[in-house]
């Protein structure tokens, strides 16, 4: 029987991350883990053996791409951070995009990074941040009040173009020249293409930097006009405590979404740490924390 698409790419997921940025060192201690904190590191190697030893079985997807013991040396957190967006940005793509059928548009998934050219204000709902930003570059006194933290940079974002009136109107008539002249999704009005998500990915939460998400979360909410973009986190962080310190709470993020839920709610129960494990049946049954084969089919709404 063939696999379902999302059961398929996330196994597929799991393997790119097991030859990449999933490892274990020496002492056993998996990348993902924080080396000084116990229940860390048992709930990480839980994970990690369940999904090395999944990916020694063949699925419908394609052939078994090889694990050899998994032992590498660890990378350094910022390769780490790069190549797990690129894992995620990916997985969107490989997911998300199969669904006209469920949400139709002309999508793109781009991983951006600080040297990116696109911009949130290249989107209809930011164009606005685009004038503000060159307004403090020539004015100091304003960007002394106004700062610069209106301006954000998704990890990865999901975005649609505009619809030519051709497409609009097939296969009844919907537009013409008179009507819906402000509209963002025509392109006869001249606008950008439209943000669907941002969406922020963190392998690991061992700083306040992955507070960074909720912060560009409110910017995202606060300096938008328009629709407000799906706006989320991925993370592949096992300690239950750092999870909640992020998904616990309403009207930032949508969800936190982790790399390996299943396998992660399995290792805390085997580890029998009743609190971690009682705390996690709050974020999920609070909808606060899913897998990330949920992701996809939540960016359908």
């Amino acid at each position: 029987m063939e696999q379902a698409l999302l059961t398929c790419e996330r196994n597929r997921f799991h393997r790119e991350l097991l030859n990449t940025i999933l490892s274990v060192d020496e002492s056993g201690i998996p990348s993902n883990a924080d080396k000084s904190n116990r229940l860390s590191v048992a709930i990480a190697r839980g994970i990690h053996n369940r999904l090395l030893a999944k990916s020694k079985l063949l699925d419908t997807c394609q052939e078994e791409t090889a694990v050899y013991g998994n032992k590498r040396v660890k990378a350094k957190g910022q390769t780490s951070g790069n190549i797990f967006e690129e894992k995620v940005m990916e997985y969107i793509a490989a997911t998300f995009t199969k669904m006209q059928h469920i949400r139709p548009g002309k999508w793109h998934i781009l991983k951006l990074g600080n040297q990116s050219q696109i911009k949130t204000s290249d989107f209809a709902q930011y164009e606005h941040l685009a004038y503000l930003s060159d307004l403090t570059k020539a004015n100091a006194q304003l960007a002394a009040v106004l700062g610069n933290d209106y301006m954000v940079a998704p990890d990865v974002i999901v975005y649609r173009e505009l619809y030519d009136d051709d497409e609009l109107n097939v296969p009844l008539s919907v537009v013409d020249e008179t009507t819906a002249r402000k509209a963002d999704l025509r392109a006869a009005n001249g606008g950008k293409p439209i943000l669907h998500a941002s969406v922020s990915a963190k392998w690991t939460m061992r700083s306040d930097r992955a507070q960074n998400s909720r912060t560009e979360a409110l910017n995202l909410i606060r300096n938008r006009k328009g629709n407000l973009p799906h706006i989320v986190v991925v993370t592949g962080e096992p300690a239950p405590s750092r999870l909640a310190s992020l998904a616990l709470g309403t009207g930032d993020i949508d969800c936190l979404y982790h790399f390996a839920l299943y396998e992660l709610l399995e290792a805390v129960k085997d580890y029998g740490a009743d609190d971690a494990e009682n705390l996690l049946k709050t974020l999920v049954e609070g909808k606060r924390l899913k897998d990330i084969s949920d992701l996809p089919l939540d960016l359908c709404v």
